[in-house]
């Protein structure tokens, strides 16, 4: 409970700093104590517990004891009293709010709450991803952007991926290539077992959590601190459609990625030079694969090298020319300029 001037000191008069404590117990047992004394500790002025010798101003003298602890008790009584008009008040209106509830027909799909939810702040998504842990029986697929997992990303939701194996519930997990070179993602689908299963591909949609294909989260903004919760029976179906068929063309993280075709020019590379072709930005490209922009620089460096490309537009037609503008080809024998006849298959 805080005393005078509690804005502007850290303390009330019920825990005195250390220094308050001696200056106060001196001026009560000497009856006074010089002003000087109090300099270092102006809480004992701001509380009130020293005031002004009316006799002498150079000297300080100290309230009583005995009516320090009445004016604390004062206090206590009357937050009491504020505490429990606050309750009084809350009692009231979950009473209203309650009356509410019983005027409003449920939805006739049954949902639980609102089809769609704004979660403003990372409290609130968090508590709304316990809860829908809590209450999944049955399966959580999510999807994972952004390349390499970080430790603390991972550790998060930690938590709740244990709560749901340890009741049975299956899990797949979509991730980016890049994400097979993070070890914080092998030591968790380790630690999981069985109960998870993770496949990945060059590139796949924003984040998507979704337990029981009932409830759905996904991100609402882009620093990811604002989320919706999707409960609309149309939607979550539509989502679960989309990663269904991301799931069948993605490559489980067991499996190894495809052989290009093309000495010197790995997977990475075939998707890097898939989206030039599509004219993309180096940023952009980057951010869709989940790896820096200066790796993505690095990977069109090497491809330019690999092809022969003297520039940017040059190296656009050697794409084309290799065929990694676009899908995989069967069997051809490509020319790489200077490099000799490579083969696609």
């Amino acid at each position: 409970m805080a005393g005078h001037g509690a804005d502007e000191h850290p303390h009330g008069a019920d825990r005195l700093c250390e220094a308050g404590d001696r200056v106060y117990s001196r001026a009560v047992r000497r009856g006074r104590v010089p002003r000087r004394d109090a300099e270092p500790v102006p809480c004992l002025l701001e509380l009130a517990l020293l005031h002004p010798d009316p006799d002498d101003m150079d000297w300080l003298v100290p309230t009583s004891p005995q009516e320090v602890m009445t004016r604390l008790l004062r206090g206590m009584h009357d937050e009491v009293t504020a505490s429990q008009r606050r309750v009084g008040s809350a009692v009231a209106a979950v009473e209203w709010y309650a009356g509410l509830g019983r005027q409003v027909r449920p939805a006739a799909s049954g949902a639980e709450g609102p089809a769609i939810r704004v979660l403003d702040g990372l409290a609130r998504i968090q508590a709304a991803m316990d809860e829908a842990t809590q209450a999944c029986t049955t399966e959580v697929i999510t999807v994972q952007p952004g390349g390499i997992r970080r430790e603390a990303e991972l550790s998060e939701g930690l938590h709740r991926a244990l709560a749901l194996r340890g009741r049975g519930v299956r899990m797949r997990d979509l991730y980016t290539h890049v994400a097979r070179h993070g070890q914080g993602l092998l030591t968790y689908l380790e630690l999981m077992g069985d109960a998870v299963e993770a496949r990945t591909l060059d590139e796949v949609i924003d984040r998507l959590i979704l337990f029981d294909r009932t409830v759905a989260f996904i991100p609402a903004n882009s620093d990811r601190t604002m989320a919706l919760e999707l409960r609309h029976p149309a939607l979550v179906a539509y989502l679960v459609t989309v990663f269904d068929r991301l799931w069948r063309l993605a490559i489980p993280l067991t499996a190894p990625l495809p052989d290009t075709g093309i000495e010197g020019i790995s997977h990475r590379e075939q998707s890097i030079a898939a989206l030039l072709a599509e004219g993309h930005q180096d940023a952009v490209i980057a951010e869709r694969l989940g790896i820096s922009v200066r790796t993505c620089r690095a990977h069109i460096a090497r491809l330019s090298e690999t092809l022969g490309a003297a520039s940017r537009t040059q190296l656009g037609v050697r794409i084309a020319q290799a065929g990694l503008d676009g899908p995989q080809h069967s069997s051809t024998s490509i020319s790489v300029p200077g490099q000799g006849s490579r083969t696609v298959r």
